[in-house]
């Protein structure tokens, strides 16, 4: 039976929203939510609980919803949700809103099959981690081209970029480095294609930018052939196949530097945020020795 809690019901009552506190805990907004407090507050025997809020003339918002574990499957959830209904439309109001947890999946089930659509969203994020993800940190990133031939690399990059840029041999590459392509990730690329055409091989250009995330574009004979990001959507939304198609290619990546595929595979993650991944500077790194250059 459901019925309106009165004040005699209020040990009951906070024993049911604690219980509900304890089995879906919310790390958001916490446990110090009062049902006792709720505008409205409807029991099912001993057993369930439905606490309302009149938001607008228009809408109210379920707050909480919970039966006790022994009682489930009996659809008492079902009658708690349809007296709040009446409730809601007995006070002349129209919509009956409600906030989820995404880690509730039985409530969501539920939820979805009953016909509730999601209107708006609330994001989380821990504060030091959105710190990190938008800090505008230092760009800086290098060309590697793979020749022995340092002075033809040199005039080249010093054509293309009209300034002498800090050139040396390190390994079986050249690697080539300026302030101008420091300051411009796009430059940065675009000097490493025009050296792959000009020296007819392999070229590398890897760099941090903002100081939160590492790209490469790996070019051979002029073609781009694998270009990665570690946050794919830092700069915006992609569509699915261009935000994938920002992931390391560890067979190309292999074949044309001489990377250990499983090594490139497990350096070269991508990630929808910079917290998830290490640090930029720790990544630029690490893919740098996967790659055998120097970072």
């Amino acid at each position: 039976m459901i019925r309106p809690a009165t004040a005699d019901d209020q040990k009951l009552v906070r024993a049911l929203a604690a219980e509900f506190e304890r089995e879906v805990p919310d790390e958001l907004w916490g446990d110090d939510d009062d049902a006792a407090e709720h505008d409205v507050v409807l029991l099912a025997d001993d057993v369930g609980i439905a606490a309302l809020d009149r938001k607008t003339d228009r809408t109210w918002l379920l707050d909480l919803l919970y039966v006790r574990p022994a009682a489930r499957g009996q659809g008492v959830g079902t009658e708690l949700l349809r007296a709040a209904a009446e409730h809601v439309q007995a006070q002349g109001a129209e919509m009956l809103a409600l906030e989820i947890l995404e880690s509730n999946a039985a409530a969501k089930r539920l939820y979805d099959r009953l016909g509730f659509r999601t209107v708006e969203r609330v994001l989380a994020l821990p504060a030091a981690a959105l710190a990190q993800a938008v800090a505008d940190g230092p760009t800086f990133g290098a060309v590697h081209v793979q020749t022995d031939d340092v002075e033809k690399v040199k005039r080249d990059a010093g054509k293309l970029l009209r300034l002498e840029p800090e050139v040396e041999a390190v390994s079986g590459w050249v690697r080539v480095r300026s302030d101008a392509t420091d300051a411009d990730p796009a430059k940065l690329k675009a000097l490493a294609k025009e050296l792959s055409y000009t020296s007819g091989g392999v070229v590398l250009s890897l760099g941090v930018e903002r100081g939160a995330v590492v790209r490469y574009d790996l070019f051979d004979r002029g073609a781009d052939v694998d270009e990665y990001l570690s946050v794919p959507e830092y700069y915006g939304e992609l569509p699915p196949g261009d935000a994938y198609a920002l992931g390391a290619n560890a067979t190309v990546v292999a074949r044309l530097t001489g990377a250990d595929p499983k090594r490139v595979r497990e350096v070269a993650r991508t990630a929808a945020s910079p917290a998830d991944l290490p640090p930029a500077q720790e990544l630029y790194e690490q893919l740098a020795a996967v790659m055998g250059v120097k970072p």
